[in-house]
């Protein structure tokens, strides 16, 4: 440390005070340099090495994924689709939960996934607490699973709406889940009336665009008689309707879709919880497996997810 040619001793006080400075120096630089590579080293960490995967029944939860890879395109996606089952909202709560329970499993077990959204409103309702709270604790205690309820029953508190109307499926409607997650917002003066609207999945789900119009405007007219002020599409395959359904409904009238929600409440998510954004893989690879592939699940892929959409067959279901 240049003792000699400060002709002072070692251990000298003016020559332990410049080596004290000098570390310092080194020290601040070295801190700087930490802090502005620190992005880059937990990005190359090989750690990072897990998934994030989106399941749907169906296909519908393709749109829901669009756009959370939209949002956040950094990261590596796997989307499960249980095509060979759909639609899960007109069987019973048990078998409901029995579905999720496997896909959920197969995704954790075999492609790698640190989060799961559990895209389906029908799964969310009857089977995400169930697994949140008996199948992470004992099989994966450190991975999520999230729901889409809570997250649109938050998006509901950033509007004035105090009569508040919402679509789903009939398993959805029956379980009054958004109405409990809505009153959790302890919004004063608030009125909420559901719709089931058991055709529409379907519809979507076999491309029969014809007859969407006036059936989706059969479901939405009990709720106009309520003098609704906003209408929650409480399933993720309706915002490939939500043009269809603000016409109808018209400008007045809020319409919340689950695609403009998601994304953003995932982001929020991931910033907060730096125990899961820390192992994911960010080479922006999309994987997309399905439980039955027909001509019009390829076509419908293609038209929500994108012409470069691919689809691989997938089988799965065991006891867990």
């Amino acid at each position: 440390f240049q003792a000699r040619a400060l002709n002072h001793s070692a251990n000298s006080p003016i020559v332990n005070g410049y080596i004290t400075c000098k570390l310092h120096c080194y020290a601040t630089v070295f801190g700087l340099l930490l802090q502005r590579n620190y992005r880059w080293l937990i990005l190359s960490s090989p750690l990072n090495t897990m998934r994030i995967g989106i399941f749907d029944s169906g296909i519908g939860g393709l749109v829901i994924a669009r756009a959370i890879v939209k949002r956040l395109p950094q990261y590596d996606y796997v989307y499960l689709g249980d095509t060979q089952r759909v639609p899960y909202g007109n069987r019973s709560q048990e078998t409901i939960y029995k579905f999720t329970r496997e896909a959920v499993d197969y995704l954790f077990r075999t492609q790698n996934c640190a989060l799961i959204i559990v895209a389906c409103n029908t799964a969310s309702t009857v089977a995400l607490r169930r697994l949140q709270h008996e199948y992470l604790p004992k099989h994966f205690p450190k991975r999520r699973i999230l729901g889409v309820i809570r997250p649109t029953a938050e998006a509901v508190t950033k509007y004035a709406g105090r009569r508040i109307g919402i679509l789903a499926t009939a398993t959805t409607v029956a379980s009054k889940a958004y109405i409990r997650e809505i009153k959790k917002q302890k919004l004063k003066a608030v009125h909420v009336y559901q719709q089931a609207a058991p055709l529409l999945v379907p519809l979507l789900e076999q491309n029969a665009q014809r007859w969407l119009k006036p059936i989706a405007s059969e479901y939405i007219r009990p709720l106009l008689r309520h003098k609704i002020d906003t209408l929650v599409l409480g399933c993720t395959h309706y915002p490939l309707v939500k043009k269809l359904i603000r016409a109808t409904v018209g400008s007045k009238i809020k319409v919340l879709a689950q695609d403009e929600i998601i994304p953003a409440k995932l982001a929020d998510y991931l910033l907060r919880h730096t125990e899961i954004a820390g192992v994911l893989s960010r080479r922006r690879t999309r994987q997309l497996l399905v439980t039955d592939v027909t001509y019009t699940v390829r076509k419908l892929a293609r038209r929500w997810f994108g012409v470069s959409a691919q689809l691989k067959l997938v089988r799965y279901g065991h006891e867990v």
